[in-house]
């Protein structure tokens, strides 16, 4: 199973910092930023890994 949300697909993505010294912007590493995924069961009881967003929009009721 990815790091991606079963329902959304939302992966990876790749951040870059700017690292500022004495007025000078600086080259630093690329970080790679995950998506907070969790466990979560679905209404005919199996488990998925679903993003805290999904988890969300998923349990609010309809107006």
């Amino acid at each position: 199973m990815a790091k991606q949300c079963a329902q959304c697909g939302k992966g990876s993505q790749m951040q870059t910092t700017r690292k500022l010294l004495r007025g000078n912007y600086n080259p630093t590493n690329r970080v790679r930023k995950y998506p907070n995924l969790q466990w979560a069961k679905t209404p005919d009881g199996s488990r998925i890994k679903i993003c805290t967003q999904c988890i969300r929009t998923t349990s609010k009721t309809v107006r």
